[in-house]
């Protein structure tokens, strides 16, 4: 069977594409997503810009709900990962990792994005021995310790701040005088009174021994070294987006993609190969917000159904 559309990761776009497809008439709709549907920011703490939810709500909270809704509707869920995406003429190969492949006439992809390494000393080797980049995952461990977080974005802000609740003491490294967050981010870091600001400042080296990390130097922009002694370093300094399914056996793409291995889409998540769709994070000039992941989903997903159906009915 050849599906009308195969949906390639689970994430907020994933699963708007999954309820949008379904729901606009496409019957045979499968999602692949290796692990639980919900993506990268059930891993955060707290959302508190997402329309309509007030009050305190995590991310795995805020995602819990949406998969029943796109299953309600017919999207199938297939837990595998999926290597690559070829075309076969006009048909669509999605190659899994048991090495079967399934046919589909158009696709979406919305595999996301990773947290990206801050790329100082001893980062790789004590990554998971008190390196992380997941403030929800890892900081239970350090409750009534001191941990460093690096970055001056949003997440890093607002990471900080769920940390500041758990830990004694918060450094927060920054290599610029000034944060690229939301005003009102900044402020609550600001008047929070365990979180001790280090700006134009950069990571040196994290250094720790067989338990683990045991502290980190630093240097600011005069050149002096700082050693903070913490056995957690939290890091948040952006991210590179997972385009890995879209490499093909010659190592050249499926579609056209920018420098930063962004997928080029047009206003209608349309790609440089008719009837593959990018959406979310992996897309250029993406937000990286929820809100505009699950629009991308959506349109994406209108496309498809123009496009299948006039493949199919013509």
């Amino acid at each position: 069977m050849v599906l009308d559309c195969a949906i390639i990761g689970g994430g907020p776009a994933g699963l708007t594409a999954g309820l949008y497809a379904t729901r606009g008439g496409l019957e045979n709709v499968t999602m692949f997503e290796k692990g639980m549907p919900g993506g990268q920011i059930t891993q955060s703490s707290e959302i508190e810009n997402y329309p309509g939810v007030t009050g305190e709500i995590s991310g795995m909270d805020l995602m819990m709900p949406w998969p029943e809704q796109c299953q309600k509707f017919g999207l199938k869920h297939e837990m595998v990962e999926v290597k690559r995406v070829s075309k076969d003429g006009d048909i669509f190969k999605i190659h899994k990792e048991d090495g079967s492949t399934t046919e589909a006439h158009s696709v979406i992809v919305c595999t996301g994005s990773s947290p990206r390494r801050a790329g100082f000393a001893g980062e790789d080797e004590l990554f998971g021995k008190g390196v992380s980049t997941c403030a929800t995952c890892d900081g239970f461990f350090y409750k009534g310790k001191e941990v460093a977080v690096i970055g001056g974005g949003d997440t890093a802000l607002e990471e900080a701040l769920y940390l500041a609740k758990i830990c004694s003491k918060v450094y927060l490294i920054h290599r610029r005088d000034a944060f690229r967050s939301a005003p009102n981010t900044i402020e609550r870091v600001k008047k929070t009174q365990n979180i001790e600001l280090v700006l134009n400042t950069t990571p040196e080296e994290v250094y720790g021994d067989n338990m683990g990390v045991t502290g980190i130097r630093v240097k600011n922009k005069e050149g002096e070294i700082r050693d903070i002694k913490v056995p957690g370093v939290f890091i948040f300094v952006g991210y590179d987006v997972n385009n890995q399914t879209l490499i093909q056996e010659d190592g050249s793409f499926l579609c056209d993609t920018n420098k930063q291995g962004e997928v080029v889409v047009d206003i209608s998540m349309r790609t440089s190969v008719k009837g593959l769709f990018a959406a979310g994070d992996m897309r250029i000039e993406a937000p990286k917000q929820v809100i505009s992941a699950a629009g991308d989903g959506a349109v994406a997903a209108l496309q498809a159904i123009s496009y299948v159906d006039e493949k199919l009915n013509s």
